[in-house]
């Protein structure tokens, strides 16, 4: 049986640390702002979180591409020229054609390695939530399972991520047209603050108009509480660049509601980041199967 190798994507939010540990691979998306292209890097190589997002919060519109085909031609290459077999776990086919791209040239790339497999998932989320199923895999692999098996125990617990993200306005994912279902949340009163779910087909969906920071702040700990596995899983807070004394509350909220659990807090990577813009916060841990679709509650 062949090696496995992790693959995932710029979209997965999972800090370059935790990467390191499983031996998690990305392929690299792209930023763009005043016409200049960067590689939209997971250990915020080329500039830090506070200049991202402080440039967002100056009106800077920062845009994002898909995983260009060579830079995943590169990633799958390396590790295929080392017999490893690949599942690759990318961001929702809703919001990035990345697993597409994948896909082809996965299929290309058959013909000049016939005896290793490459698995491209879809892994219905984004952000930390796509993260968490890339550890899963990874934790898999350590096991010694194969490739398929791992595919397999992906496409099964995907459902079970649950992601609850507050955000300062809905601006920058309508922009990005990244959020559905999203026509009465526009035109908010002041004060006003949408929370944002992975629906069941990977859409991005409002669902709820919650007045005031702290109370949406407070309402995204109480869905995940209601929703989330106590088990003592590891807790994922993620955040646009937020205050750090803003931080540490969240984190003490989540303490209180997860007591057995380990709160990892990390940032919204650069692709997730210019979607929804600063000060987002986002709450993740696997849970109850969502069964939530945008296009059924229309």
């Amino acid at each position: 049986m062949n090696k496995v190798k992790i693959i995932t994507d710029s979209c997965a939010d999972i800090a370059g640390e935790i990467l390191e540990k499983h031996g998690i691979d990305y392929a690299k998306m792209n930023t763009v702002l005043d016409g200049k292209t960067t590689p939209a890097s997971l250990t915020w190589e080329y500039y830090t979180p506070h200049e991202l997002y402080e440039t967002i919060r100056k009106g800077q519109r920062v845009t994002t591409t898909q995983v260009p085909v060579d830079e995943f031609q590169r990633v799958f290459e390396k590790y295929l020229g080392e017999g490893y077999d690949i599942v690759y776990i990318g961001c929702s086919l809703k919001l990035s054609g990345s697993v597409n791209t994948a896909r082809v040239l996965a299929g290309k790339l058959k013909e000049k390695y016939p005896d290793q497999a490459i698995y491209c998932i879809d892994s219905t989320n984004s952000s930390t939530g796509e993260g968490m199923l890339a550890v899963f895999a990874a934790e898999l692999a350590e096991k010694g399972m194969s490739a398929k098996e791992i595919a397999d125990a992906v496409i099964e617990k995907k459902a079970s991520v649950r992601q609850y993200v507050a955000v300062q306005s809905l601006d920058c994912l309508r922009k990005a047209g990244r959020v559905k279902g999203s026509a009465a949340f526009f035109g908010n009163l002041f004060g006003v603050r949408p929370i944002i779910i992975s629906d069941a087909d990977g859409n991005n969906v409002p669902i709820k108009k919650v007045k005031g920071r702290l109370n949406s702040l407070q309402e995204c700990v109480s869905l995940l509480k209601e929703n989330a596995f106590d088990d003592g899983q590891p807790i994922y807070l993620s955040h646009a660049d937020c205050p750090e004394e803003e931080v540490e509350s969240i984190k003490a909220m989540l303490k209180e509601a997860f007591p057995k659990s380990e709160i990892v807090v990390g940032y919204i990577g650069p692709i997730v980041g210019a979607c929804v813009g600063p000060d987002t916060v986002g709450l993740f841990a696997f849970g109850k199967e969502v069964t939530y679709r945008v296009e059924a509650n229309a």
